[in-house]
């Protein structure tokens, strides 16, 4: 699970997130989420066998990133803010390959992972909102668009459904163990405009192109799946 280290911006020493231990991390989410749910998975075909892929995932419960991390095809690097990182659970995630955000600023050492992580034809996974919410798409920050104009990578929408219906009976925090959760992938799609362009109009624009993707694979997956 080595993170090899390089040199960022101004000089600053800068971690690699390791594609071994982003696998690591997949297999035993694979464990844990069929484990304790029944996860139901349709769409994973969609997703690029090979080269830079973003998961875009809406964001309503704690699970959605470790149930999409144990279902996706590909093993992916999640951006997780850094108040997850607490313990025992800092070198453990850090170990499999997932990226620490601070977002209190403008985070420069994980801003330099996550494009390495895509330089390098990995999986970057984003929570496009920013925070748990409604889990709709409603919100998004520009940081995707920024990350999918710059590498050029393919968006791969991704809808989590069911993992805030209700809460466990024994832990509430949680969902209802064996409950059914769905993972809806939709089709790849280009942010940009093709022009290359890395304006902030080039990215407001990038933006709206993406939310309206997001919002329309939400709306399908729901009728996919009867959510």
């Amino acid at each position: 699970m080595c993170r090899h280290p390089r040199r960022g911006e101004a000089g600053r020493e800068v971690t690699v997130p390791s594609e071994r231990g982003a696998e690591v991390g997949r297999r035993i989410g694979v464990g844990l989420m069929y484990g304790l749910w029944k996860p139901r998975v349709l769409g994973a075909w969609k997703v690029p066998a090979t080269g830079p892929v973003i998961f875009a995932v809406n964001h309503s419960h704690a699970i959605d990133g470790p149930m999409v991390m144990g279902v996706a095809p590909r093993p992916a690097h999640f951006l997780i803010k850094k108040e997850a990182f607490i313990g025992p659970l800092d070198p453990f995630l850090l170990g499999i390959g997932q990226v620490k955000v601070d977002r209190s600023g403008t985070d420069r050492t994980a801003i330099t992972q996550a494009l390495d992580v895509l330089s390098a034809g990995g999986v970057l996974g984003i929570f496009p909102e920013g925070t748990r919410g409604e889990g709709d798409f409603a919100a998004l920050r520009a940081g995707l668009a920024y990350f999918a104009v710059r590498s050029g990578a393919a968006i791969v929408p991704v809808a989590v459904l069911g993992s805030s219906d209700r809460p466990g009976r024994l832990i509430k925090a949680l969902p209802p163990l064996r409950s059914r959760v769905d993972v809806v992938f939709g089709d790849p799609f280009e942010a940009g405009d093709g022009s290359g362009r890395r304006t902030r109009k080039a990215l407001d624009e990038a933006t709206e192109r993406i939310q309206k993707q997001l919002t329309a694979h939400l709306e399908n997956a729901r009728r996919l799946t009867g959510r």
